[in-house]
């Protein structure tokens, strides 16, 4: 359904050029991800501009969408390339009087889409473990390839589905910087912080440190991001949502293999 690999693309930038996905659809990507918080309607429109891609959301915002819209607009597209992800954004944001964690579980209770059409954004082991419960699998952001080898075994057999950002820039030190500049909002995000944390990185690091930046963003030749993007999976990815920051996406399909 989804392909080895996607891209990802924040509605901000894309809402206004909905049909460039048949481009990547043509390129040989399998799936296109509607995200930052995008509003479900975004999906039909994707949907008519293309023929056989799949549409996900990566991921609709559990304190900004109610549960009973999301189920109906997903019914009323009635489509099987219409994976819904949902999640809980950015805590410190968009947090009101009920936990995360909490807040996903009652979403969960009252959004009426089959378990097998519907993922989650999941980090941390507990959520990862009410993704495999709950839903067809994960949609992790901003990630090292360990993660995806930990979220592997928390999930079992589900869907392991992690965006992976990429700069196509052989210059390191312009490659980390134009992924400095651009990831700069996570750095003060504890749900990532906390996160990258796990996997060793200190606080200096989460500030954005090039060790961070070289952990969670592939840059390089496109031959160079390629194998990046293919070592999560070979950790247990089982498609990889590819986020360029300078675009590039036909050489990457290239690189990748992908081209029919």
């Amino acid at each position: 359904m989804l392909g080895t690999f996607g891209v990802w693309g924040s509605h901000y930038e894309w809402a206004g050029k909905l049909g460039e996905i048949a481009e990547l659809e043509a390129l040989g990507y399998g799936t296109f991800w509607i995200g930052g918080s995008p509003d479900v309607a975004l999906v039909g429109q994707a949907l008519d501009a293309t023929k056989s891609i799949t549409i996900a959301t990566g991921v609709v915002n559990v304190w900004q969408s109610e549960p009973e819209a999301v189920a109906a607009e997903f019914h009323r597209l009635a489509s099987d390339r219409f994976l819904l992800g949902v999640g809980v954004g950015h805590p410190q944001l968009d947090q009101a009087y009920e936990k995360p964690y909490d807040k996903l579980v009652s979403y969960l209770d009252r959004l009426d889409v089959p378990a097998d059409r519907l993922v989650l954004a999941a980090l941390g082991p507990k959520v990862l473990k009410l993704a495999a419960d709950r839903t067809a699998g994960a949609h992790p952001y901003l990630v090292p390839v360990e993660h995806t080898a930990e979220a592997r075994k928390v999930l079992g057999d589900k869907l392991l589905a992690p965006e992976v950002t990429v700069v196509v820039e052989e210059d390191a030190e312009v490659a980390r910087a134009i992924a400095r500049e651009k990831l700069s909002f996570y750095f003060s995000l504890t749900n990532y912080t906390n996160n990258w944390q796990r996997y060793g990185f200190t606080e200096e690091d989460v500030q954005g440190s090039d060790r961070l930046i070289d952990a969670l963003v592939a840059h390089g030749s496109p031959d160079q991001v390629a194998a990046k993007l293919r070592a999560h999976v070979d950790a247990g990815a089982d498609h990889v949502a590819v986020q360029s920051l300078n675009g590039h996406y036909a050489e990457l399909a290239d690189a990748l293999g992908l081209r029919r």
